[in-house]
Formats: C-alpha cells, sequence, structure tokens
C-alpha cells in the first residue's frame, strides 16, 4: 500500500463523543442517551448539519451551539480525545511498509495540528479544507494529497467515518472505507465498511 489517507476527526482521533455531549448540553443540561443519540446521528452527517438541524429542530441559536462545538476544541488543548484504538498500529506499520499516512481534514490547521501533537501523532503530510481547498465530497485535498506525493490513486487507501469521506476518494479512484460508529447507521451504498480501526491491517495485507 502506497499511502494511507485519514480523516482526522472521528476517525484518526475519537473525537465525537466530547462534540456530541457538548452539542447535547447546549440543548438541554440534563441531556439523556436519547439526545446524545439524536445528535451522534446529526454529527456523522457533519458539525454544521448537526447545529442548524438542532437550532431549528430545538429552538436553540445556532450561536450558542457554535460556542459549545468550538469550546471542545479548547478544551482539548490540555485534555485531547483519544486516539482511535488501533490507529497507531496500522499507522508504524503502513510506515515500515514503505507507505506515507496522511490527513484530508475539514478541521482548521491550527485546530488539527494541535490534536497531533497533544497526541504525539506522527503523520507524512496534511492537508485542510480552511487552507483553499473545497470541502468533502469534492476531491480537491485527496488530489493534492495525491499530487503531493506522485502516488498511484490505484494504489491508495482513504478511510473516513462519513460517506462524503468515501465520495471523495472515489471521484479520484482511490479505495475507500467507512469506519462504522455502532449504533449510528450510515447510507453508503455498496461502501466497503470496518468496525474497528484495526481491521485496516488485514484489508492492507500488512
Amino acid at each position: 500500500m502506497s499511502a494511507v489517507i485519514w480523516d482526522l476527526g472521528g476517525t484518526l482521533v475519537d473525537t465525537y463523543p466530547d462534540v456530541d455531549r457538548a452539542l447535547a448540553s447546549a440543548i438541554d443540561s440534563a441531556s439523556d442517551e436519547a439526545r446524545l443519540h439524536e445528535v451522534a446521528q446529526l454529527t456523522r452527517v457533519s458539525s454544521t448539519h448537526a447545529i442548524s438541524t438542532l437550532a431549528e429542530r430545538h429552538g436553540v441559536s445556532e450561536r450558542r451551539l457554535r460556542v459549545a462545538y468550538e469550546a471542545t476544541k479548547q478544551h482539548w488543548r490540555e485534555h485531547p480525545p483519544a486516539v482511535m484504538d488501533g490507529a497507531r498500529e496500522v499507522i508504524e506499520a503502513v510506515r515500515r511498509a514503505g507507505g506515507v499516512n496522511l490527513v484530508a481534514t475539514h478541521r482548521e490547521r491550527s485546530s488539527a495540528q494541535c490534536l497531533l501533537d497533544a497526541l504525539e501523532l506522527r503523520i507524512d503530510d496534511m492537508v485542510c479544507a480552511p487552507d483553499g481547498f473545497e470541502r468533502k465530497p469534492d476531491p480537491a485535498m485527496i488530489q493534492e494529497l495525491l499530487r503531493r506525493h506522485d502516488r498511484d490513486p490505484a494504489e491508495c487507501l482513504a478511510v473516513g467515518d462519513r460517506p462524503t469521506d468515501l465520495e471523495a476518494a472515489g471521484a479520484v479512484r482511490v479505495r475507500g472505507v467507512l469506519l462504522e460508529t455502532r449504533g449510528v447507521p450510515l447510507a453508503a451504498g455498496g461502501a466497503e465498511r470496518i468496525r474497528h480501526v484495526r481491521e485496516l491491517l488485514g484489508l492492507l495485507g500488512l
């Protein structure tokens, strides 16, 4: 495998629990499992979608939800979320096999780099949408990584937790794998799916 192109939040780093709790609490300080599940189904589409939908559905201002969401990033500076179980193992296996680990994320570079540094996650390169690239499902970020590292799309794999990650990969003929969140079904017809990051080792033959 020439390269693995990772999504960051929800794929490489387990950011969803903090985000889901923050948004649920912004709606109702006494949020329960049902509220968390509701939020989770929306954040797996996108945080922007979750904020706009929750604001309309519950009569809460988008600003209040956005403030709660942004507060998680500040919290992560000193209390970063966990690396996805198995992710370090896969990163090192890819590196030992002569491949590179790349990241394509919607997150602002300072926020993304803060997470990587705090968790001591060593990747080879990263492209962030706010740097001037269209968000997924547009393939611009993946195309840029392929260009920078002169990689054959047929020898790469992209892994993400949202259908848009796979759409972006497929648009440039990169094999895409969907990391599922248990209990949160996502419509991605025909998608190759895994439930645990460590399953990538078998898919990659490592």
